[in-house]
C-alpha cells in the first residue's frame, strides 16, 4: 500500500468559535493532501487526459485539534473499481486519531468532463506500482 503524509500546526485561521478546528478544515487538509499525493504519483506522466471529481465524503470526527497543535494527515488509495476510487484518511495529533475518513473520487474524461473506466494503468499509479 502506497501511503502518504503531510503536517500542518493548527493556526487561528482555522479555529472556530469552539475553540478547535473547524471542520471545514479537515476537509481542506483532506483536498489539499489528496492532491499533493496524486501529483506526486504523476509526476512522471505527460499531461494526464483524465481529472478526479468528488462525489462522497465520508467523515468521523473522533477528537479535536487546538490552536497550535502539530496535525499528521494520513492517506492512500483503497477500492478502485469502475469509474470510483475511493481514497482514506487518518488525521491525528501525535497517537491521537482526530479523524478518519474516506472519500469516493470519480475518473472523468479531461476534455468532455464525462465518467471514464479507470485503467490498469491507472490503478497502477493510485497503488505506486510500476
Amino acid at each position: 500500500m502506497n501511503f502518504y503524509e503531510k503536517k500542518y500546526i493548527v493556526t487561528k485561521n482555522e479555529i472556530d468559535e469552539y475553540n478547535h478546528v473547524n471542520n471545514v478544515v479537515y476537509v481542506q487538509w483532506m483536498q489539499e493532501v489528496s492532491m499533493d499525493h496524486w501529483l506526486l504519483l504523476i509526476k512522471n506522466v505527460p499531461t494526464p487526459d483524465y481529472v478526479w471529481f468528488v462525489i462522497r465524503h465520508e467523515i468521523d470526527y473522533k477528537g479535536q485539534g487546538v490552536l497550535g497543535d502539530e496535525i499528521t494527515v494520513k492517506t492512500w488509495v483503497g477500492a478502485i473499481k469502475g469509474i470510483k476510487s475511493v481514497r482514506h484518511f487518518e488525521i491525528y495529533k501525535k497517537a491521537t486519531l482526530l479523524v478518519k475518513s474516506q472519500t469516493t473520487f470519480c475518473l472523468l474524461d479531461a476534455k468532455t468532463q464525462k465518467p471514464r473506466r479507470i485503467t490498469k494503468e491507472v490503478t497502477n499509479l493510485l497503488l505506486g506500482q510500476k
